[in-house]
């Protein structure tokens, strides 16, 4: 079975997607900071894996954010306006010289 949802096609609901990126984005930094901030604190096994697991998603989320961003920012093609093709007649050498 086959589904066919805009939302999956890349360039379709761009300012979604980049609001669900950023949100995770922030939600991975702060989550991180504190996370380092405990280990720093308590020093448990736990703190410090969460931490390199929280910095490693914080990177990969920035990557999202930039894509989506880079994707907006990208100009569009229409594909509902007509393509017009200027033809110009240019001379041939033979022409300008005589």
């Amino acid at each position: 079975m086959t589904i066919k949802l805009d939302v999956l096609q890349c360039g379709s609901c761009e300012p979604l997607k980049l609001g669900f990126h950023g949100a995770a984005l922030g939600l991975a930094v702060v989550m991180g900071a504190y996370n380092a901030a405990a280990w720093l604190s308590r020093r448990e096994h736990h703190l410090a894996v969460n931490a390199v697991l929280y910095a490693v998603l914080t990177a990969c989320e920035q990557k999202h954010v930039a894509h989506h961003l880079a994707e907006l920012r990208r100009p569009r093609e229409s594909n509902d306006a007509p393509t017009t093709v200027a033809i110009v007649d240019t001379p041939s050498p033979a022409d300008l010289a005589a």
